[in-house]
């Protein structure tokens, strides 16, 4: 279920990239330039995933910059995001997060263990039917585990610069529906299933 979270000032929209990181092709870094003050989590080795250590980058990040925060992230950065946020510190200042195309946990098993559960905070999570990290039926089981509204965005692969996904009005859309709670309460994942061409 998506709920509201009011805040006395617009929250700062923070990116957390997957594996190898976002290039400037890539709509996370199309993302980050339609919002004024974004940020994005930077990692030591992008090529090295770890959990607890992506985890914490994130968490050092929304540590030492003013919020409220809200995430949007990638592949193994959906990973990191969601094994930061059971750090309760940290869910007063993030207002809501995005979810694209996260990675099995099952890809990542040499990374850290990874425990799924209901987070405090609203969120969305779109998924793909034809990602290569992530069956759609993981996805929507991962949607269900974090209590996200769930959307499937039919044919789009991983959902990144290789599958066409550059600039990308939707995933403003999806970020602008958590900041200002303009949905309903929960989204019908029939009603978002439409072609990739159609958010591209």
């Amino acid at each position: 279920m998506l709920s509201c979270t009011r805040s006395t000032w617009p929250p700062r929209l923070v990116t957390v990239p997957g594996l190898h990181g976002s290039e400037g092709a890539h709509w996370q870094t199309w993302l980050e330039r339609q919002f004024a003050r974004s940020l994005r989590v930077e990692q030591t080795n992008w090529d090295a995933p770890d959990i607890a250590q992506w985890a914490k980058s994130l968490h050092d990040l929304l540590a030492r910059e003013r919020g409220p925060f809200v995430l949007a992230a990638h592949s193994f950065g959906c990973l990191a995001t969601a094994h930061a946020l059971r750090q309760t510190s940290l869910l007063n200042d993030v207002v809501g997060v995005l979810f694209v195309a996260p990675a099995s946990p099952r890809k990542f098993t040499f990374a850290g263990s990874f425990d799924a559960r209901r987070l405090g905070v609203p969120s969305i999570l779109i998924g793909s039917e034809t990602d290569p990290w992530m069956p759609l039926a993981d996805a929507r089981d991962l949607a269900q585990r974090f209590g996200s509204a769930f959307v499937n965005l039919g044919d789009a692969g991983h959902i990144n610069t290789a599958a066409g996904f550059g600039p990308w009005p939707r995933a403003k859309y999806f970020v602008d529906t958590l900041v200002h709670c303009a949905a309903p309460l929960r989204f019908r994942e029939e009603a978002f299933e439409v072609a990739q061409h159609a958010f591209v």
